[in-house]
């Protein structure tokens, strides 16, 4: 097998041949290794590389691997510059830690390592995570592969480029308001936001928050749900960890399925949309029922949604960095700024309000969710947009003096703590990928990969990828 053509093969497949022996995890490493010189000049994407590290592991790794759901036989992996590897420099896109280098692994680093996933490298992102375009003074800009003068989107853009440019075959990403989704939509490939615990995390200072999870992010379905066997299961050092049912999230997607009830809605009865994502969602819509599902145009109340999501994240963002702004408030940029003062202002009154509405948010989608099985939505707000512009300041009659108002449409999501799979859908005008969010119950990771599986098959998105990037 040629190294050279191993970047255009499926995780699933590489996965296959070292199974089988048939390349060995130094050729998979090699490969990847010159995929991400070929593209790094045009995506930015892969901001550091740990390459001795990666050999050192192969060299660890057992030769009779345990044959155990998502185990990845020596397969290359790349982690979110969010999330710590030990001995790798970690700057969470921040010039405060610009030279910093972990002590020690997440706990997702040390579950995916644990079944043989080989760590090669950390993704862009933007400083701490906060926002949906991704940049940040240390490394630059990251492109979109599809056109590299649009963005990749955020906050998990520098995984999702890598994807969409066959940089990687797996990656990890984080979502607190979006960022899992986002960036899928906008680079045309998968990114999964778990039910909170489904994916342990840590150690960290806030052990019970409960509005930012880890997930997986691959090419299609099939991939993610190989990463998501492989990254689930529980961890009592994370107290919000949950054990992972006896099931294989890979077996449960092949199903056949039909007849479930499907609600459908471009904005919640409540947001803005861009014209191309509304018909975005006709098109999934035509999709879905040529699939023999029974769809409705309807959406949960999420009435004061956007209220309680901006008081939530602030009080998250102020609650978890309120040392950092005290010694670094000068180097932080604005909008992170901002973001912590309006946290550090808020009255108890503000934050028990925010905390009735998620829970009436909550109650609400859970009545939904007797009637219908799912909840498809779009991932995004607006297609892909020009990587010099921060965010999206107006979407058809709106205009938004902040950057988290027009994520609304994936943050809405994150304040029920459902699960939701952001899958391509179609194209914007301007041959941009435009995706949806698949939205289930929590712990319904299975059924929403099912349909996210099925669906990908029905628009042929599974063979899009990867490609080349386009200047």
């Amino acid at each position: 097998m040629e190294e050279s053509l191993l970047w255009k093969k499926s995780a699933k497949e590489l996965i296959t041949l070292l199974k089988n022996k048939s390349i060995s995890p130094a050729e998979a490493l090699n490969a990847n290794l010159d995929r991400i010189k070929e593209t790094h000049e045009d995506i930015n994407a892969v901001v550091t590389i740990c390459e001795e590290r990666a050999k050192s592991k192969i060299k660890e790794l057992q030769a009779d691997a345990p044959d155990l759901p998502g185990y990845l036989h020596g397969l290359p992996v790349l982690i979110k510059d969010l999330t710590e590897v030990k001995d790798v420099k970690t700057t969470f896109g921040s010039k405060i830690y610009e030279n910093n280098v972990s002590t020690h692994s997440d706990f997702l680093v040390e579950k995916i390592e644990k079944m043989g996933g080989i760590v090669l490298g950390k993704t862009n992102t933007p400083e701490f995570g906060a926002g949906s375009n991704t940049f940040n003074e240390v490394f630059g800009i990251t492109a979109n592969p599809w056109n590299i003068a649009y963005t990749a989107g955020g906050s998990s853009g520098g995984t999702a480029s890598a994807l969409a440019a066959g940089a990687a075959w797996l990656g990890t990403g984080s979502d607190l308001g979006g960022s899992l989704r986002n960036p899928a939509s906008f680079c045309g490939v998968v990114g999964l936001r778990p039910t909170i615990g489904t994916v342990a995390h840590g150690p960290t200072n806030l052990p019970f928050n409960d509005l930012s999870v880890d997930g997986p992010m691959a090419r299609n379905v099939e991939d993610i749900s190989i990463f998501l066997d492989t990254m689930s299961g529980l961890d009592s050092r994370d107290p919000l960890s949950s054990k992972k049912t006896n099931q294989s999230f890979q077996e449960e997607i092949y199903k056949e399925k039909s007849g479930l009830n499907i609600g459908v809605t471009d904005d919640y009865n409540m947001l803005a949309c861009h014209p191309e994502v509304r018909e975005s969602i006709n098109h999934a819509e035509k999709i879905l029922k040529q699939m023999g599902h029974n769809v409705t145009r309807i959406s949960p109340d999420f009435t004061h949604a956007e209220e309680t999501f901006q008081i939530l994240r602030a009080h998250l963002l102020s609650s978890g960095k309120r040392s950092l702004y005290e010694s670094h408030k000068d180097v932080l940029k604005e909008d992170l700024r901002l973001n912590i003062e309006k946290g550090m202002k808020l009255q108890v009154s503000e934050i028990d309000k925010a905390k009735i509405f998620r829970g009436d948010i909550i109650n609400k989608t859970n009545v939904f969710f007797k009637e219908f099985d799912i909840l498809i939505a779009p991932s995004s707000m607006v297609p892909p947009f020009d990587k010099n512009t921060l965010w999206p300041e107006k979407v058809e009659d709106k205009t938004f003096d902040n950057y988290v108002s027009w994520l609304m449409t994936a943050a809405t999501i994150s304040i029920t703590g459902c699960p939701a799979l952001a899958v391509p859908c179609n194209f914007s005008s301007n041959n941009l990928p435009i995706g949806i969010q698949i939205v289930g119950q929590r712990r319904q990771e299975a059924m929403i990969l099912n349909l996210g599986y099925h669906f990908e098959k029905q628009t042929k998105s599974n063979n899009l990828l990867p490609i080349d990037p386009i200047k």
